[in-house]
């Protein structure tokens, strides 16, 4: 297929099974170009039933065989797959960029994140962390009991489902942060493609497998799903052999996959992050200069064309005075902030209908809208405004509006300002802007609150960026995750697919490796 500057995009529309090229039977489809919602791409068809099966049974069969492997044997394969996308060139960042919207730069960025991540998790492997190991000495001259020789690691739980992010064609998806973490753990990845960009996916596919296939990988260890519709996904969670789930998208993408893992006669945990609105708490010490924090706060909303999980959609504002310079300036920033591809058709239609519904409730007024940009799906940014009465009397303004989009809500005191952040969902992040004493001492009696309902909170800065290291929490309270105690992004996200396992008074010869005594070999 011959793509922008003369390369050529060498995806096929099939799913890959562990390295085998499995066409689909389903209906046709095709993927879209974002800027003009045009078919573009070789003809896909879903994955049938039994190709969904076969997925899963490759996985399980290569479970214990992948669980056994040396831990610089399991590094070696995700430092591999780094390379073999690096080595993919342009030839991956054009497809996406056709796909998705997104500009080269952007995709530039997010290729190095995803390979930086995998080799992150390379290192977590060779560290021996992954494992876990705990030691409790025996006691046998304890009375009134003896206590018994104790020790415990952590072993993966067996073959992951993943579903990609529509936002992150790279970081989020095929070799994304669920993909690298749970490989990490030990455990093969069945990988669901996202429909928004099956080219982009297959490409990064073919080149985990060629990873595998270098390092010599157990056959199963990954495979990549094709699907459109909700029925492939759906047959994978309910498939017994799948034992944990991975998903970022939609709220209700997320619902329908936790009530199929919950359906089944043995339930298994879905890590899925869903949604978030990300307030953005502004003290009035932080409106000495309201020109510069409206243009920053501008350029975090309008980041990725506000399709990002940390994008600030909710901007609390003081009454008075100052809070009135900061909305006369947002409107004046947002002006000259010129609309984005977005990611989907579908998804720009959603946008709009969700400013629409913003502007048609009581109360809500325009703060400012930039331009649109060139095409029919890159609307302009917009805030709108209301009274935290009216905010707090409408349920349906706490919604996500998924893209440059805000709702910006006016406090009068303290105590209003923590009635609204009490009422609100959990989220992913939540950020406050402050300077002073007085505003120190606010943030401080604020804080407890936050940390109830945010996975990561951010002081004088902004939530889009999320760094990929150790310290990191990509995560938060329901909605935001449907397992608040995790993270996606950084170090701590294997946790997410392993289990303890405590071995009671067992011989050196028993023990698995990094548990034995003598460390001669079992």
């Amino acid at each position: 297929m011959e793509m922008p500057g003369g390369t050529v995009a060498p995806h096929t529309g099939h799913s890959i099974l562990a390295g085998r090229d499995a066409p689909g039977t389903g209906p046709v489809w095709r993927g879209v170009r974002a800027a003009t919602g045009e078919a573009w791409g070789p003809q896909l068809r879903d994955a049938s039933a039994e190709q969904v099966a076969e997925a899963a049974a490759l996985a399980a069969s290569a479970a214990r065989p992948y669980r056994a492997l040396p831990p610089e044997r399991r590094a070696a394969f995700l430092d591999a797959c780094a390379e073999e996308i690096e080595a993919l060139g342009d030839g991956l960042l054009e497809p996406a960029a056709v796909e998705t919207g997104l500009p080269l730069p952007r995709l530039t960025g997010e290729r190095a994140r995803t390979c930086a991540q995998l080799r992150m998790f390379a290192d977590l492997v060779r560290s021996g962390e992954v494992a876990g190991a705990r030691f409790t000495s025996a006691l046998p001259e304890r009375r009134p009991l003896p206590r018994p020789d104790l020790r415990l690691r952590r072993v993966p739980v067996g073959p992951v489902a993943v579903f990609g992010a529509g936002n992150f064609p790279l970081a989020f998806s095929v070799a994304g942060g669920d993909t690298a973490s749970a490989l990490a753990a030990g455990c093969p990845v069945v990988f669901k493609a996202h429909p928004a960009h099956p080219g982009t996916g297959e490409l990064v596919a073919r080149a985990v497998t060629a990873a595998a296939r270098r390092t010599g990988m157990p056959a199963g260890v990954f495979s990549l799903l094709v699907g459109r519709g909700t029925e492939t996904g759906q047959a994978l969670v309910r498939d017994p052999r799948i034992t944990a789930v991975g998903f970022t998208g939609s709220r209700s993408g997320g619902l329908a996959l936790l009530a199929a893992a919950a359906e089944r006669p043995v339930p298994i945990p879905v890590y899925a992050e869903m949604s978030a609105v990300n307030p953005v708490v502004l003290l009035p010490g932080a409106l000495a200069d309201p020109v510069a924090l409206a243009e920053a706060y501008t350029a975090s909303l309008t980041t990725g064309a506000g399709q990002l999980c940390t994008s600030p959609g909710l901007l609390l504002v003081p009454a008075g005075p100052e809070g009135d310079a900061f909305r006369t300036s947002l409107a004046k920033a947002l002006a000259g902030a010129t609309g984005q591809v977005m990611l989907t058709p579908d998804i720009t239609g959603a946008f709009t209908e969700g400013v629409r519904r913003w502007a048609a409730a009581d109360g809500v007024a325009v703060v400012g809208r930039g331009l649109p940009g060139p095409g029919p799906y890159a609307p302009e940014p917009v805030v709108l405004e209301c009274e935290a009465g009216s905010y707090a009397a409408q349920p349906d303004l706490a919604g996500e509006v998924f893209g440059a989009a805000a709702l910006l809500v006016r406090w009068s005191d303290p105590d209003e300002l923590t009635a609204l952040l009490e009422g609100l969902e959990g989220q992913l992040t939540a950020t406050l802007h402050g300077d002073g004493a007085a505003d120190l001492a606010a943030a401080r009696r604020l804080l407890p609150v936050l940390e109830e309902r945010a996975g990561r909170v951010v002081w004088n800065g902004w939530p889009t960026g999320v760094e990929v290291c150790e310290a990191v929490v990509h995560g938060g309270p329901w909605p935001a995750t449907s397992a608040p105690g995790t993270t996606s992004v950084g170090t701590l996200a294997v946790d997410r697919w392993l289990r303890p396992v405590c071995y009671q008074s067992f011989p050196d010869a028993l023990l698995p490796e990094g548990l034995r005594t003598d460390g001669e070999p079992g």
